[in-house]
């Protein structure tokens, strides 16, 4: 469940006497920065072959490739770009700024929304006040370029209004930590004598029109500002050339660091108030056999995929004094929020207590904190709202342990983890810039708000309950949710996949990860599971699959690929066996060494199997279902296969057995396929030249050992009622529909997949 580890505030020297620097707009700009913490990323060699378009995107792609910089999918970058009208043939200037939902960091020039700024512009005019301001919203389209599809965001006045060619919108944790402050505006002010800027701050309001409004006069009022602060919000900076832009942005938030660094260096070390727990030495091991039965939890609703981290800086505010206080105030950014809910789940767990008082804790929190969010959604609700979301959290903190983060795919479980990883950093920040109690309204407080609905601990301010609500449950976002594409049929759920490497298994992997499964190839060879996880990517996301070695006949082999499922995802799902045994000799005596392996392959693994996965299914509390791979052979007596046909009756019969014992909750099914020829393992050239032999069938030495099995299973097919041969994609078909909960009323049956073979029919 590890991400990627975020980057922490960080304690080093700066010099700010190494910048060069020149006039813009009446105000000094780094041209060269000499920047602490940041890297001035621009090649000027791609940069002078791009139009401007493409320097915009370039731009974008520059801020969002550091996550110090920008969040995944937060913030937004604009352009005034002058363009030829193609009704009018006239030029015209045209806003291109990044589009509702996209990443900076990977947005291509068919990301950003495009809108005639005159157009834009005009719109104040029918602008009727804030509390109408989102049915602006329904204007934007009228204003686009070239009938440009993309749906501009909330933000897109914010940029318009702006009087200024190329603005940069960010919410780096730095910059956010002084817009949480207490004190944050007297420290701003601070902030521009020491470094030479002239930011304006700006009070809490929601993101639109009306807080277009505001930035717009504050703009005007305050001629040569190089910024805006939005209280409790993030950053706004700007420059005349995409160039100069991007060296203003990374500049105010590098010197904002150092702002921050200072300070904290005059505290010391110690940080939330010091360590009240001690991070346990086995605490991943401990993550591992407590995600199921969380993500189980979790999952009440709805199916979560898990993340996990205890990576340094998630520890240390974990384990703090602070954390549970600072963590119920719930963040202040509200793109942190949107995606970690009002607040994560703090579940207290005592030095030395150990995974059943775990249980106990997180079952007791758990409640609470729906029971909380319920009277939240209560509380604020209005007649037009969007109906009550899932109660749970998306983010659990666990002193001792680290922070587990779920989403509907790992991608968006790990961005959870990383974005309430933000929001520690902000906290952090924010408690360094602490020098006094702030007495009276914080600075975050706009004119006609409750001043007591902003609560402040140790310096950090926290979005007020009611505005929380008005963002996560706001119409625009609820919009931009139904935009998402729909979920898939597997989407959501978790498969390990034994025998994946190759033959049915692979198939089965490549068909559940396009269907949007989390899929965790497992095979006896590793290095051809990891090969099959990799080329799998192509047909999901980087993240969904994974791979594992394991060997199905040992129970402690079982076990480790098991928790290597719920490390990288949290839990199972689903068991899908299609490793089996087919025993030949030269002679086609099979010795009794053979014979007892082949039973232990064909049958006692998936005994095997079976057991170890139920228990995690009961530790989650989930349903869950499992598939074999029987055989046609089951019920089809023959000379020279006894083995293997025996092995695969007495496994038609263990999954009716298992059926029936791990019922009601997990249903057990099977496959009964014919033969399969091409692409299995099982027959290799030296088999499927005997098969030829046997059966008679003409052939040439020279022929490939692909013609060899088409000729083979071309003889296969011919014995059946459909004339078809066998082939992998059919026996995954069948295998993913038993997985999947359309035969959510089967258990204990068996499907065949062999073309029709009369003899094979249940008697």
């Amino acid at each position: 469940m590890g991400g990627l580890k975020p980057v922490p505030f960080t304690v080093r020297g700066h010099d700010r006497g190494k910048a060069r620097k020149l006039v813009i707009m009446n105000k000094a700009v780094v041209s060269s920065p000499a920047l602490t913490f940041l890297e001035d990323r621009w090649d000027p060699k791609v940069a002078k072959t791009l139009d401007e378009p493409e320097l915009l995107r370039y731009r974008s792609n520059l801020l969002g490739s550091d996550l110090r910089i920008t969040n995944f999918a937060g913030g937004n970058t604009s352009s005034k770009i002058a363009e030829m009208d193609p009704l009018t043939g006239e030029p015209v200037e045209v806003l291109w700024v990044k589009g509702s939902g996209g990443d900076l960091g990977s947005i291509k020039r068919t990301g950003f929304a495009t809108l005639y700024q005159q157009k834009l512009l005009a719109l104040e005019r029918s602008y009727k006040g804030a509390e109408r301001e989102d049915e602006m919203a329904d204007l934007y389209p009228l204003c686009a370029f070239r009938g440009n599809p993309v749906a501009a965001s909330i933000d897109t006045p914010l940029h318009g209004f702006l009087p200024f060619p190329h603005v940069d919108h960010l919410h780096p944790d730095w910059g956010i930590a002084l817009a949480a402050s207490a004190n944050g505006k007297v420290k701003m002010e601070e902030f521009n004598r020491e470094f030479g800027h002239s930011l304006v701050w700006l009070p809490w309001q929601r993101p639109g029109f009306e807080l277009a409004m505001m930035m717009k006069r504050a703009a005007e009022q305050n001629p040569g500002c190089d910024g805006i602060v939005l209280g409790g919000h993030g950053l706004f900076t700007w420059g005349q050339t995409q160039r100069e832009c991007y060296l203003n942005t990374l500049t105010v938030i590098d010197q904002i660091g150092q702002f921050i660094e200072r300070h904290g260096m005059r505290k010391g070390t110690v940080r939330f108030g010091g360590e009240s727990i001690p991070a346990r030495p086995d605490r991943r091991d401990l993550a591992v056999e407590i995600a199921p039965f969380l993500r189980g939890r979790i999952s009440a609703q709805r199916r979560w995929i898990a993340s996990f981290t205890d990576a340094p800086d998630v520890l240390q505010f974990v384990n703090s004094v602070h954390a549970k206080e600072l963590a119920f105030l719930g963040t202040s950014c509200p793109d942190h929020f949107i995606r970690t809910k009002i607040r994560p789940l703090f579940v207290p767990w005592e030095t030395g207590a150990d995974l059943t008082s775990l249980r106990e804790q997180i079952t007791i929190a758990l409640a609470k904190y729906r029971k909380q969010y319920r009277a939240y959604y209560k509380a604020f609700a209005t007649p037009d709202s969007p109906a009550v979301r899932d109660a749970s959290p998306t983010v659990v903190l666990i002193p001792g342990m680290g922070m587990f983060s779920f989403g509907k795919n790992k991608t968006e479980a790990r961005i959870v983890g990383e974005f309430y990883t933000n929001a520690i950093h902000v906290m952090e920040g924010a408690s360094l810039l602490a020098e006094k109690e702030v007495k009276g309204t914080v600075p975050q407080c706009p004119e006609g708000m409750d001043p007591e609905s902003f609560k402040v601990f140790t310096n950090y301010v926290a979005l007020p309950a009611a505005e929380a609500f008005r963002i996560e449950y706001w119409a625009l976002e609820e919009a931009k949710i139904r935009r998402q594409p729909a979920e898939k049929e597997f989407s959501r759920r978790i498969a390990l996949v034994m025998g994946g490497a190759s033959g049915i298994g692979r198939e089965v992997a490549q068909m559940a990860v396009a269907r949007g499964a989390h899929v965790m190839v497992a095979d006896r060879d590793e290095a051809g599971a990891a090969q099959v996880a990799e080329e799998l990517k192509a047909f999901g996301s980087a993240e969904s699959v994974a791979s594992t070695g394991v060997d199905v006949t040992s129970r402690a082999a079982i076990a480790k690929a098991l928790k290597a499922t719920v490390a990288a995802y949290g839990g199972v799902d689903i068991l899908i066996n299609t490793a089996a045994l087919y025993p030949s000799t030269p002679d086609g005596t099979i010795p009794d060494s053979m014979w007892a392996t082949t039973l232990d392959v064909n049958v006692t693994a998936n005994y095997l199997l079976a057991g170890e996965t139920a228990k995690l299914f009961a530790e989650q509390g989930l349903h869950g279902t499992v598939v074999f791979t029987s055989s046609a052979n089951a019920v089809v007596a023959k000379q020279g296969s006894e083995a293997y046909d025996v092995s695969k009756a007495a496994l038609s019969h263990l999954i009716r057995e298992l059926a029936v014992k791990l019922a009601p909750d997990v249903r057990v099914n099977g496959i009964s396929p014919a033969t399969v020829v091409k692409g299995s393992n099982m027959f290799p050239r030296e088999r499927v030249i005997a098969s030829l032999i046997k059966y008679d069938i003409p052939f040439q030495e020279s022929f490939s050992t692909e013609e060899l099995r088409g000729r083979l299973a071309s003889f296969y097919a011919e014995r059946t009622l459909t004339q078809k041969a066998i082939e992998t994609v059919d026996c995954a078909e069948a295998i993913l529909y038993l997985a999947s909960p359309r035969s959510r009323c089967t258990t204990g049956h068996l499907i065949p997949v062999d073309g029709g073979l009369a003899e094979s029919f249940l008697r």
